[in-house]
């Protein structure tokens, strides 16, 4: 069966036999919106990189690394747009494994941050937390149109979604570390954050093998 150009929204085919067309991200649109996301996320990364350096902290390390997953993954997403179904699926098969794999990280760092060190400044997580809010919520509303599509595609979406609900959390976190001046709450929030992307990769993971599944 010969594909149809996508538009920048999901379609229904008109095949008659009530199949979906997933919206792939082949449109100069979603290309631009895609560029701007990455520099978006590489400057979150590095403001946030600092005070998790500084400070010693478990969930802006999280925050910080997972911009920089975000950058890379995104890059990746924008370099298969337009390929074969196999090679955006297998894309996305990667980005799920990397977005486990950082998951597992988190937990590690969160575990090893619980036997050592002193509390970071709450005041310094709320707000690098409050910053990669706003450019997380930035990200989300260039991207919110294109919530659904193939696996390439709606890896970028949970990933952007999962940034948005962890800076959240991040902020809550410096709050309560403010409050506390215990590094448990910190130490707390990353490993959440760190079950949050675990559960993220895995569901990306599945869609690609399942996309892979049909391409053969």
């Amino acid at each position: 069966m010969t594909e149809h150009p996508l538009s920048s929204e999901p379609a229904a085919s008109s095949c008659g036999c009530g199949a979906t067309v997933k919206f792939d991200g082949a449109t100069p649109a979603y290309r631009r919106i895609l560029m701007a996301v990455i520099a978006i996320n590489s400057l979150a990364f590095v403001a946030i990189a600092g005070g998790a350096a500084v400070q010693g902290s478990a969930s802006l390390g999280a925050n910080a690394l997972d911009f920089l997953a975000d950058a890379a993954t995104y890059g990746i997403s924008l370099a298969v747009i337009g390929r074969s179904v196999a090679v955006r699926s297998t894309a996305a098969l990667v980005k799920g494994a990397s977005l486990a794999a950082l998951a597992l990280f988190i937990l590690g760092y969160a575990i090893w941050r619980a036997t050592t060190g002193a509390a970071p400044e709450g005041f310094v997580i709320t707000g690098l937390g409050a910053l990669g809010f706003v450019a997380n919520a930035l990200a989300a509303l260039l991207l919110v149109r294109h919530r659904e599509g193939d696996a390439n595609v709606r890896s970028v979406w949970l990933c952007t979604r999962n940034d948005l609900i962890q800076s959240l959390v991040v902020a809550a976190t410096g709050v309560a570390v403010w409050l506390t001046a215990s590094r448990w709450p910190d130490l707390i929030a990353g490993a959440i954050l760190g079950v949050v992307f675990l559960q993220s990769g895995w569901s990306i993971i599945r869609q690609s093998r399942e996309e892979l599944k049909a391409a053969a």
